[in-house]
């Protein structure tokens, strides 16, 4: 992130800078050592009250020893990496007797707040919460230039109707269309899918199962990403979100600007929530995202995991439950 890489340059210039001290430190105590020896000895000595004056001008010289600078360079690393802290939440209100978990992970502080943290680290299938990076592949790949790029439509009756017309990047994203985010990502290509995907750290990186399973119907709604090869756990998701906003992927500002620009969802004041939904076919909800107040980004994730409770463990209460906890 950028705040990681920022406190990693700064520490590492800080260490030269510190060790670059101590040596010449001791190159100036042995040329004083030299001086005095020359004094003592006769040589470009004045008056007794000259020789005086000098060594008390020494004796009121700080002594830089390699123990100060340690002690120096352990403050500094405390005032620029904050200390990793983990919290217990109990969230167990908001998801009211559904089963699954929650993290919400603060880069500020660097505090993690878990609930049901043992789930947190379990990895699932990432359902349509991988369209947050299908759009960031094609917007970085060219394949899409902004949110107003449209894919084609091939005529197919789909069930949701709001899919059956070319589509650009922002209703393809609104409306959850998988068929575009599948050309989408045919168009990357698998080779840099699997590239990118491993530089982000997400998940298993899993793509074996390019063309995926039999989750829908047609082909053109399926892909490893949908009950398949890839899957990620709930903490993988803040971190990657938090890598791609906060400077610590190879993605640019106006990249990552406009995916921001399709994520957004709703604002309260001067919270914005910016997120994706992803539902599984049995009781499997995703909701990921990040809220922003001020200049300050909260990454959560909130998974729902409630066999045969399809009506009410899904990607929309899943949202649900998470405007519930980021509000707290």
């Amino acid at each position: 992130m950028k705040t990681g890489s920022y406190t990693g340059l700064r520490f590492i210039g800080c260490l030269l800078f510190l060790l670059c001290i101590i040596s010449m430190s001791g190159c100036v105590g042995k040329a004083e050592q030299i001086q005095e020896t020359e004094a003592l000895s006769g040589e470009g000595a004045g008056t007794g009250e000259e020789t005086g004056a000098g060594q008390q001008e020494n004796e009121e010289k700080p002594d830089i020893t390699e123990e100060s600078v340690k002690e120096s360079l352990s403050e500094a690393v405390s005032i620029d990496i904050a200390e990793e802290k983990e919290v217990d939440a109990d969230y167990s209100q908001a998801f009211q007797g559904i089963n699954g978990c929650a993290v919400v992970y603060v880069p500020e502080d660097n505090s993690s707040y878990f609930y049901n943290k043992e789930m947190c680290m379990e990895q699932a299938s990432p359902y349509s919460t991988f369209k947050i990076i299908s759009a960031l592949m094609g917007l970085h790949n060219g394949v899409i230039a902004d949110e107003t790029s449209a894919m084609e439509y091939n005529g197919t009756q789909y069930y949701n109707s709001a899919w059956n017309k070319d589509l650009s990047l922002r209703e393809a994203f609104q409306t959850s269309c998988i068929w575009y985010f599948r050309q989408v990502i045919d168009a990357v290509g698998s080779a840099e899918v699997k590239k990118e995907l491993e530089e982000l750290r997400y998940g298993n990186c899993n793509i074996t199962e390019w063309e995926g399973g039999d989750v829908n119907p047609l082909p053109e709604l399926n892909g490893f990403w949908l009950d398949s090869s890839l899957r990620i756990s709930p903490w993988e998701q803040v971190q990657v979100l938090a890598r791609i906003f906060e400077g610590g992927s190879s993605y640019t500002e106006e990249e990552t600007q406009i995916l921001r620009s399709v994520m957004q969802n709703d604002m309260e004041n001067r919270t914005i929530l910016y997120g994706k939904t992803g539902t599984g076919p049995d009781g499997e909800g995703w909701f990921v995202g990040f809220v922003q107040n001020g200049e300050q980004n909260k990454y959560f994730a909130v998974y729902l995991n409630d066999p045969g409770n399809q009506e009410t463990a899904n990607g929309k209460k899943a949202k649900e439950i998470a405007e519930i906890i980021m509000r707290e």
